[in-house]
């Protein structure tokens, strides 16, 4: 759907572009004639209880230029030239930590915030050597990564779409085409992934989301608000209920607590405004409160309609965080996520077989979605631990309908009318009992959904409205042995609704179990076993049959029962290597009962996922073997490369037959880096390869009937694979520095390498050449072009 008609969108960006290098040119002169400006570094330091460390250094790695946090943990670096660094916090009695690849601006550096953890060594000089390595939690030894808001800012090919920045992360597949943000890790299904806001969940984190599952085609998430971002592909922490194959968890940084700034970004697709500074400061040099705000308006509708093709996407979305810190030991933020999206389709002015297709195929949708939650952390004055309790309400607002004649708009014969919300309670308390590290705590959520269904192509036609009462409880315990050279974590939760009538919470008691063994100098062997829940989307559970039965209420848990096994080394503090071996085991997997094939295998694309009869029947299984390079910027350079060698099988109704998957490409090999040039000048790249995939032929003669629902044939599947998937990316930024403003422009040419992207055949009505349809009606296969280049350009400015 939206696959662009690279060769015309292409002259458009070329000529775009000519016109931007000449822009820059002229700034590169005018450049000169300014004085140096600088910039400062400021943020935080604590320790894992959250307690202020006064007196920590902190240096700018490679000069000299540093400053000591004061009695409240905070410090500020001032004269700084702009440009990239390493930024080093070191204390006594606590490890040394490095902040990789920070970028200092004149104006728009955002606070870098330390948390330091305590170390056995008591040595006398500050800086404990090696101690900064690339580290990983002790709950969650293996199978996580974490990127910064700088290495998702940079990210060539991505638009600075977090979502798309995690698809290149080790073990994670990209969708078919390479063109939707689906999260299909270590080959489980797109809907296998949680997402955190936070520490406040949000089920959607793209525009035009597939309901029942999460994927779309553009993220919501603004890459201005982000501290870090940390994906989890195994071993997740026992608060977080309903992952199978991932977690990934924002963590954004409050708003500017000094001074009004914001920036103002545009690609080629959006453009969208931040705002952030401080509330009721009065005359204090800090204020308590903060704000971070955004909005984001796409024209890619405007584009399209500029140059004739016939889709029309329009969104919007925002976003904010209102941070207060009530006095030293409790702090409140407000946290808000939301996007409008509208996807309708125009006939274009010319005949062409492949627009025409795609215009008589496309579904019209109409989405709302918000997210809001208020969130307080309360600091313990002993000391000795802290806790968080989190309120939040999220609802998604979603009518997808299909026409026999979508250029007029009639002839409806599939709609869906829904409504899902979901108001939940969290709270988590975390103590600290001399070497023991205790979490515990609690989850509540009341669900509402209700939905108008018509389906005239299967005879399905219902109206439904459920409500119930979902909640967990969880605890996990860490503690280190042997000097720090052996961590131990165990933990378990159990989750119950009161809708579903085959599960309980002694059913759902997920145990798991991790350790990390440092056996020589620089070497860990590291190892996690869990087992782990998710209830059925509301999808499934809200169905009805045409008497009005809710049919899928005997509908069991997902279990999948994870176990993985993993080598670590350190080349340096900066770089290391990690070689993993992982297996995966699905049970009670929701069954199509119309199509006979495992819902695993469905959800990346632009449809509803689960508003159908369903069994809890079915079986998978997913292993293999990840060799993952990682270097941190040393020397100019950073770069991670990750080779994944897997299988992805599931069952039907016949619990004995593993079928592969839709994603079952076997290989995956990533790589992203970039090189640090002189005068802010910098060069990334971005390489992605996938294997030969399976995918589901269309059952073209039932396709001919139902025209222009397109029918798939799932007894096929696993018959017809797709061409390997490869593209590079690669990206060249530019920054300048004012007194007043710093600018980033990048230019990146997606596909560098024009190498064809591989797409399901699709298929047409086949039409005379003055575009009336050809009788007797017959199907015939559309040629479309995938191997174009596709510059892009972008600007961003902070001011």
């Amino acid at each position: 759907m939206f696959k662009q008609n690279n060769s015309i969108i292409e002259l458009y960006q070329i000529k775009a572009m000519k016109k931007l290098l000449i822009f820059l040119l002229s700034i590169s002169i005018c450049s000169t004639a300014y004085a140096q400006v600088v910039g400062e570094v400021t943020g935080k330091v604590t320790d894992e209880k959250g307690t202020p460390i006064p007196g920590a250094s902190v240096l700018l790695e490679g000069t000299t230029i540093g400053a000591q946090t004061d009695f409240d943990g905070n410090y500020i670096i001032t004269k700084v030239t702009p440009g990239s660094y390493n930024l080093i916090v070191s204390y006594q009695g606590f490890e040394t930590q490095t902040l990789y690849n920070i970028i200092v601006r004149s104006k728009g550096t955002p606070a870098y915030n330390f948390t330091l953890k305590e170390s056995k060594e008591f040595l006398d000089a500050v800086i404990i050597t090696n101690a900064d390595k690339i580290s990983r939690p002790k709950e969650t030894p293996l199978s996580t990564q974490s990127l910064s808001a700088v290495e998702i800012a940079t990210y060539p090919g991505s638009n600075n779409d977090v979502v798309q920045v995690a698809q290149t992360l080790p073990g994670v597949s990209p969708s078919i085409g390479g063109f939707r943000n689906d999260l299909i890790i270590r080959g489980g299904a797109p809907n296998e992934t949680v997402y955190y806001l936070d520490g406040m969940e949000i089920p959607n984190i793209n525009h035009f989301s597939t309901q029942g599952s999460a994927g779309g085609p553009v993220g919501m998430i603004n890459v201005s608000f982000i501290d870090n971002v940390t994906l989890s592909t195994s071993a997740f922490g026992a608060q977080y209920d309903n992952p199978l194959s991932g977690v990934l968890q924002f963590s954004q940084r409050n708003g500017n607590a000094r001074n009004f700034s914001g920036n103002f970004r545009v690609s080629a697709s959006e453009a969208a405004l931040t705002l952030e500074g401080p509330l009721f400061k009065g005359t204090n040099e800090e204020s308590k409160t903060t704000i971070l705000a955004s909005v984001r308006r796409s024209y890619l509708q405007f584009l399209f309609e500029a140059i004739g093709l016939p889709f029309r996407p329009n969104y919007w979305d925002y976003q904010f965080k209102v941070a207060h810190e009530i006095d030293d030991f409790n702090t409140v933020s407000l946290l808000g996520l939301g996007s409008i999206d509208d996807f309708s389709v125009e006939a274009p002015d010319d005949f062409d077989a492949e627009q025409q297709a795609q215009l008589e195929q496309a579904p019209f949708i109409n989405q709302r979605t918000n997210a809001l939650g208020v969130t307080w952390k309360k600091r313990f004055k002993d000391g000795s631990g802290y806790m968080q309790t989190t309120l939040s309400n999220n609802t998604l607002v979603n009518e997808f309908t299909r026409y026999e004649d979508p250029e007029n708009e009639t002839g409806v014969f599939f709609n869906n009318d829904s409504r899902e919300s979901e108001t939940k309670l969290r709270y988590q308390l975390t103590k600290f009992l001399d070497d023991w590290k205790i979490t515990t705590g609690f989850n509540a959520q009341y669900s509402d959904y209700e939905n108008n269904t018509i389906n005239l192509t299967d005879n399905i036609a219902f109206n439904t409205e459920i409500d119930f009462m979902k909640y967990g409880i969880f605890a996990n315990v860490t503690k280190s042995f042997l000097d720090d050279k052996l961590d131990i974590s165990f933990g378990f939760r159990m989750d119950d609704d009161s809708f579903t009538s085959e599960d309980n919470l002694l059913s759902t008691f997920s145990p798991r179990f991790s350790a990390s063994y440092e056996f020589a100098a620089d070497w860990r062997l590291n190892g996690s076993v869990g087992r782990y829940f998710k209830l059925p989307p509301y999808t499934i559970l809200g169905f009805r049959d045409n008497q009005g039965a809710l049919i899928n209420q005997n509908a069991e848990y997902t279990v999948s029962d994870h176990y993985v096994i993993g080598l670590q080394h350190y080349f340096s503090p900066s770089s290391s290597i990690s070689l993993e071996g992982f297996y995966k085991r699905y049970d009670d997997y929701p069954v199509s009962v119309l199509d006979g094939v495992s819902l695993a295998n469905k959800g990346a694309d632009f449809e509803v996922l689960g508003s159908e009869d369903v069994e809890t029947v079915g079986k998978g299984r997913s292993y293999g073997l990840e060799l993952q390079f990682q270097q941190k910027l040393t020397n100019n350079f950073y770069g991670i490369f990750a080779y994944t060698f897997f299988y992805s099988e599931f069952t039907g109704f016949d619990r004995d037959t593993f079928k592969p998957s839709v994603w079952d490409s076997r290989h995956l090999i990533s790589f992203t880096g970039g090189y640090k040039l002189k005068r802010n000048w910098e060069v990334s790249a971005r390489y992605r390869f996938a294997g030969n995939t399976p995918f589901v032929p269309t059952d073209q003669n039932q396709t001919l009937a139902n025209y222009p629902e397109v029918v798939l044939d799932y007894n096929r599947l696993g018959e017809e694979k797709l061409d390997i998937f490869s593209q590079l990316d690669v990206r060249i930024d530019k920054k300048w520095n004012f007194e007043k403003l710093s600018l980033n422009v990048f230019v990146e040419a997606q596909n560098i390498l024009g190498q064809e992207i591989p797409q399901t055949p699709q298929f047409g009505l086949a039409r005379n050449a003055n575009g009336t349809v050809a009788q007797p009606r017959s199907l015939q296969q559309i040629e479309t072009e995938s191997g174009q280049i596709i510059p892009s350009l972008g600007v961003v400015i902070d001011f």
